[in-house]
Formats: C-alpha cells, structure tokens, sequence
C-alpha cells in the first residue's frame, strides 16, 4: 500500500471483514486462507480454535487473527501468477481498518481515493456478518478518520450498496458484479446497470470479460460510469479504455502507468514517502 502511494495512484482498493469481536480487518477472504497466510503460535494456551488457518474470519477474534503470518504469499502451486511479484515481508500481521486508515492519513494522501470492498456473500450466512451491521461499522471507521467524503464503499452483495446509500449518500458506491455471483439477485433482469442503480449503486463496476459495448451502453443509459476489474495486461487495459470505461481496477499500478503515459491521459501524483518521526 505505501509502494503504491509512493508510486502514484487514483485510488486504493483492499477488502475488509468483520472479526468474532467486531473489528474490521483488511482480508480478502472470508476464511483464513492457507495462501495468504500462516500460523505462528496460538492466542492463548490450550486454544480451541486453533489452528486458525482455514477457520472463518468472523468465528476468531482480532488477537487470534493477528498471530497469524499474513507477510509471505505460499502457492499451492508452482503456476501460482503472483507468487513471482510479492515482496515476502515476514512477520506481518493482519492489519485493521483503522490502522490502514490511520497509515494513509500519515501520508496525507487526500488525493487518494479509498475503495473499500465488503466482504459478505449472501448464500453463505454462517461466514456473513449481517450486512447492515457491517456497512454501518465501516461508514463509521472511516468518518472517524476523515475519509468518507473521499471513499467508496464496494461490494457484491447489494445489500451493502442500498444501506450504505442510506447511511452516507455523499460517498461512492460500487456495485460489483461477476458470471459467478449474478444469481445473488433476484429479479436483476437483462438490463444490469439499471439493476445496479436502483440497488443504490453510483458505479457498476463488473469483471472484464463481461464488458461489451452492449453492457457499455446499457451503462450509459443508466448514467452509471464503468470501472472494470481485474485488468493485469496492457492490451485488456487498453481494450477497456476504447469501450469507454471510467476506470482499471490491476494489481500492477506500475503497468497503468505507463498506458496513461502513452495516452497522456492524466496521472495520479505520487504521495510521501513519509518522513522520519521528528524530521
């Protein structure tokens, strides 16, 4: 996160669950992943949980999650495409939302944008938090910090998108959508950004490959801007840009850079680094 502010982006987008103990945490799953992570050492003796790998997020608290090893990526497979691009940072705990948060203001990164995806999927409740608990703790993690007025609140579960519309009308919200996931919502019809607009969504934000110029103008219609995910490759990137997308979701910032260059589209300013405590 502060490679990529120090590099230069529009914005940042992490996932966030809810602990046993209503803590929000930066994960990207909803059960401990053996991919991500690792165990070091139980929280407490004799801990039933334990192991935690594999255990849901919301069954284990934020002192159980944070003895796991979450700084050293371990594929499960020698193909694994991103196991040759991450730094191994050992010893890394799960951070919390307000840490991230807190971290970012050290930047002073106003022009950065915050996407916070919640994490909630709908036909598994037993790993779900209730969705209005869970926007409401996350609308008000980042009011506390100063960043409402200046994030977007993600999910796929729709839920999420209707009550954060509710709760803070003045933020983003991207409604994300997938082939995967489209039979979480009933009655979504052949028309899915109007879908996602009467859900409360500001942005439709789907995978590339269902990008198309019919879902292009569908979108238009709709007056939903399009912010596609997850684009790694230059000639996808650039595909995306000619439909008319609004916005590249890549794990490769770096990547996007140089296309916008190219493009003399507008580019994102770098922020920090931050300076030594007492400089």
């Amino acid at each position: 996160m502060s490679h990529a502010m120090e590099m230069g982006v529009h914005a940042l987008e992490f996932d966030v669950a809810l602990t046993a103990d209503r803590r929000l945490v930066l994960t990207h799953d909803l059960t401990v992943s053996a991919v991500t992570s690792a165990d070091t050492r139980p929280a407490a003796a004799q801990d039933p949980m334990f192991p935690y790998v594999g255990k849901p997020i919301n069954a284990l608290t934020l002192a159980q999650l944070r003895t796991l090893d979450v700084g050293v990526r371990l594929p499960r497979h020698p193909n694994d495409p991103f196991a040759l691009t991450q730094k191994p940072m050992p010893e890394t705990r799960m951070p919390t939302l307000g840490a991230v948060l807190g971290l970012v203001n050290a930047y002073d990164a106003d022009s950065v944008r915050l996407h916070v995806e919640l994490k909630s999927d709908p036909t598994r409740p037993e790993l779900t938090p209730d969705p209005l608990e869970f926007t409401e703790a996350v609308v008000a993690e980042l009011d506390r910090h100063g960043r409402l007025g200046n994030a977007a609140i993600l999910s796929f579960d729709w839920r999420i998108i209707a009550h954060a519309a509710s709760l803070a009308p003045g933020a983003q919200r991207f409604a994300l959508i997938e082939r995967d996931t489209l039979h979480w919502h009933d009655d979504l019809g052949d028309d899915i950004p109007a879908a996602a607009r009467a859900a409360g969504g500001t942005t439709l934000s789907p995978e590339h490959v269902m990008v198309d110029e019919a879902l292009m103008a569908q979108a238009a219609a709709a007056g939903m801007p399009v912010a596609v995910w997850t684009v790694n490759d230059a000639a996808t990137a650039e595909r995306m840009l000619d439909l008319g997308v609004a916005g590249v979701v890549t794990d490769y910032p770096d990547l996007m850079r140089e296309l916008w260059e190219e493009r003399d589209l507008a580019l994102p300013r770098p922020v920090g680094p931050l300076k030594p405590v007492g400089v």
